[in-house]
Order: C-alpha cells, then structure tokens, then sequence
C-alpha cells in the first residue's frame, strides 16, 4: 500500500485517539484494565509515548530520549489536548512523501518507513480500543481503516506475540464487523472487552 493511502488512515486513527483521550477522566487513571499489570495510567503513558512522541521521532528518523520514556504524561490535567497537539505533529511530520522512504533505525533493528507507521496506526487504533474500553467508551473506524488494521494485525501478529504484545487469537463469527476481526486476531475480545490469556 502507497503512503498516499494509508496517511489518511494515520489521521483518521489519529483523529479518534484524541477523543478518546479526551474522554478519560483523572478518576479513572488508577482504574484496572484488561491489560495484565496496567491500570489505565500506565496503558495511556504506552499509547502518548509511542503513538504521537515516537511516531513523530520515527518521522525524524531520532531515537526516543529516556526523559521521554520515563515521563507520566498523564500527570497534568491538560494532557489529553497535549496528546492531541502531540498527535498533529506527529500526523503533519509523516505528511511528507520523502518520510516514507527507506528505513527507520530502532536501535536493535532498521525497519522500514512504511512498516513503521502501519504499525503504529494499528497502536492508534488497538491501544484506543484498549482505553476506551477500559474507560466506558467506544473506539470508532471506519471499514477501510478496519481493514487496514486488520491487515497489520495478521501480518506481524507472531512478531507481536514473541513479544507479549498479542495474546491468543480469540474466536469470532466470520461475519463479525472488521475491527472486532482486527481485535480478535489480536487476543482482544471485542465482545467482553477482555485478553485472551490462554
């Protein structure tokens, strides 16, 4: 898939994860989450870091700094909208075909431009779900972006699960809607909201 196809796919997720955000409650943050270990405090600190920060430094071809790393973005009552600022930076960053281009340096490995932000499309959208659903609501995409997700989701699913990032697949109907697809091939069940810990 071109960059000119899946950047609308990149503001669209990115579009959705600010509402969100915007929709997590300072109550809420020391609430559980289906994510083993992680209250919503530290499932939001994953998704700012890696979805608007890291996006934006993948752009630059820059490692993350370990301020960064170690920073509560959650810490002042403002940082929804910060993440949302954070977020159209990182969204105007990749707006440049040049960006797409080559390689992205990981540190342990060099993966490729286009591999990186479909990745981090699929954090978007699957850390939304996990947030929204953690905090009473619900994360929206349309069929394309779902699709797309999904696709993500099934291509680097082992690499995900080597890694503890995935779960089990969880089972769904085959006429089930593409994202709740996406979810379930991602050990998420989109029906309780629960990991498929095995």
């Amino acid at each position: 898939m071109k960059n000119d196809d899946m950047h609308p796919y990149m503001i669209e997720c990115a579009a959705e994860a600010a509402r969100v955000a915007r929709g997590v409650t300072a109550a809420q943050l020391n609430d559980p989450t289906h994510c083993p270990a992680w209250d919503v405090r530290a499932l939001v600190n994953h998704w700012v870091l890696y979805t608007s920060h890291g996006l934006e430094h993948r752009a630059q071809r820059r490692q993350l700094p370990e301020e960064l790393t170690a920073r509560d973005f959650t810490a002042g009552p403002d940082w929804a909208e910060a993440y949302a600022a954070q977020l159209d930076r990182a969204v105007a960053a990749w707006a440049d075909p040049a960006v797409w281009e080559g390689e992205v340096d990981l540190g342990m490995a060099k993966v490729s431009a286009t591999d990186i932000a479909s990745m981090v499309i699929k954090e978007l959208a699957v850390h939304g779900w996990d947030v929204a659903t953690a905090t009473g609501q619900e994360y929206r995409v349309s069929d394309g972006a779902a699709r797309f997700v999904l696709a993500v989701v099934e291509t680097h699913g082992d690499l995900y699960r080597q890694y503890d990032g995935f779960a089990d697949p969880v089972p769904v109907p085959d006429d089930a809607p593409v994202f709740d697809r996406a979810l379930a091939s991602s050990g998420r069940d989109p029906r309780t909201g629960r990991l498929s810990l095995g």
